[in-house]
């Protein structure tokens, strides 16, 4: 999803190793995604948010299938949206 900024800007393929800002960002990042996913798996036990980390692996699909989607689910992902279409 891309949003208008009104601010020059330049795209940087493989920004995180040519810039220390952007590596920096990215870990920033991923240890908040992850301490998020570590809150939602103790929300939403039997999903295993903290071991796939929200990815649409075998065992995230298998709970979904078992247990149906959990408020956090996107209802746009595509595994939930074909579910829906049936």
């Amino acid at each position: 999803m891309t949003l208008p900024v009104d601010i020059s800007q330049t795209s940087l393929i493989k920004g995180d190793a040519r810039s220390i800002s952007i590596a920096a960002a990215s870990i920033i990042a991923k240890v908040t995604r992850d301490k998020i996913m570590d809150g939602l798996d103790e929300q939403y036990p039997g999903y295993a948010f903290s071991s796939h980390m929200g990815y649409g692996t075998k065992v995230h699909l298998e709970a979904i299938e078992k247990l149906g989607p959990c408020p956090e689910h996107r209802l746009s992902f595509a595994p939930l949206s074909k579910r829906n279409d049936d």
